[in-house]
């Protein structure tokens, strides 16, 4: 067994489901601190459901050179995965790493444990052959990745920010493949506003409309308007920005009694032909033109992001390309990940992981041939980094 499947199994053995890391960050700090790291934990949110966050850093040996003359490359991962789901359904228990078939199977083997696990290997590879880089390397890992996003990557950058860190170039683990480990790499993703709009009505007997007011019907016309909207054209790197609706509650159960007020949850997925603010102003000014009376609630839940061609793009691709043969397909689909809170500190962020055909399902799994290849790209990455940065 090569080293990644094996730091692969050993995460993915450690049932850490949201928020919980059942030990998977001590044992890869145990990996990095021989290797030079200074490993910190950041952890945060309450006792009750406290999240687990590493921020390790190995310093370039042009550190204390100037300001300019150090650049750093931080991985970005999350050690937590979403619950199993019914136990009977798997083939076989989702924390029991199982090879079969060509593929591993366990929670957690695509998104993202293979991934930490193909990173860590990678860079115990690159100091070796490379003591003394030019490049720093710096890792942030949490363990509140898919849940609420509050008190994992967010707070991490809200410190690192605070002290003047300085991070150039960011890779999320991201299952982002199709087919193959690098043939679709994410190089922004659009950002992400939901709202709750609850509009009044009057409540009475369905006999005696005339005594009520329905706000079922008063709300429908408004939301056909946003329905067809178009809120932008796109660009070259995003699709139109998106407005739909999730969830409808009205009523109370009874088949007689005009509700008093519906409840509308909606989500914008939005390119950066948009704002935030922007779209607010333009839902408040469809919903107060056709005179409801209603309450709104919004939740900004990213901004996008776009790294354009230049450095890390073409380290990456590059890299695809000298391990694989492929010339990775730039793409912006997709939902959010916690390269939106990095791209706030740091100007290159690209997402680089596996094949997601089987995130968050029933028996998830990794090919096995996809490791290997994997962890040599995030090794050639650091390794072009390196080499520009040494000139």
């Amino acid at each position: 067994m090569n080293a990644t499947l094996q730091l692969a199994c050993e995460l993915i053995a450690r049932p850490s489901v949201t928020p919980h890391d059942a030990g998977c960050l001590e044992l890869l700090a145990g990996r990095l601190a021989p290797l030079g790291f200074a490993c910190e934990r950041l952890d945060g949110g309450p006792e009750a459901a406290r999240v687990s966050n590493l921020w390790a850093k190995r310093p370039s040996a042009l550190d204390g050179k100037g300001p300019d003359a150090t650049k750093t490359i931080v991985f970005v991962g999350h050690t937590d995965v979403v619950p199993p789901g019914p136990l009977d359904a798997w083939t076989s228990p989702p924390f029991e790493p199982m090879q079969r078939d060509g593929r591993l199977y366990g929670r957690g083997a695509s998104d993202m444990k293979t991934s930490i696990a193909a990173f860590v290997v990678a860079a115990e590879e690159f100091l070796a052959a490379t003591p003394r880089p030019a490049i720093g390397l710096a890792l942030l890992l949490t363990s509140d990745e898919e849940g609420p996003s509050v008190d994992g990557t967010r707070i991490v950058v809200e410190q690192l920010r605070a002290r003047g860190e300085r991070l150039d170039w960011c890779l999320v683990g991201e299952p982002t493949a199709v087919q193959r480990a690098g043939d679709m790499i994410k190089n922004g993703r659009r950002g992400t506003l939901s709202g709750r709009v609850t509009v009044r009505g009057v409540q009475g007997h369905i006999a005696y409309p005339q005594l009520a007011r329905n706000p079922i019907h008063q709300a429908l016309p408004a939301l056909a308007e946003l329905a067809a909207t178009c809120w932008d054209e796109g660009n070259a790197f995003f699709p139109p920005t998106s407005w739909q609706v999730s969830n409808i509650h009205a009523g109370t159960g009874a088949t007689n009694v005009i509700p008093g007020d519906v409840t509308v949850d909606f989500n914008f997925r939005f390119s950066t032909e948009s704002t935030a603010d922007g779209l607010r102003q333009r839902v408040h000014a469809v919903l107060d033109r056709h005179g409801l009376e209603y309450q709104l609630e919004w939740t900004l839940g990213g901004q996008p992001f776009l790294t354009p061609a230049g450095t890390l793009v073409e380290a990456v691709r590059g890299a695809i390309h000298d391990e694989t043969g492929l010339m990775a397909e730039l793409s912006t689909t997709g939902g959010t990940s916690d390269g939106r809170f990095v791209a706030q500190v740091c100007p290159q962020v690209v997402e680089l992981g596996p094949p997601n055909a089987s995130i968050h399902q029933v028996n998830e799994h990794i090919a096995l041939a996809d490791i290997e290849p994997l962890k040599n790209i995030y090794r050639r990455t650091l390794e072009r980094l390196n080499a520009q940065a040494a000139t």
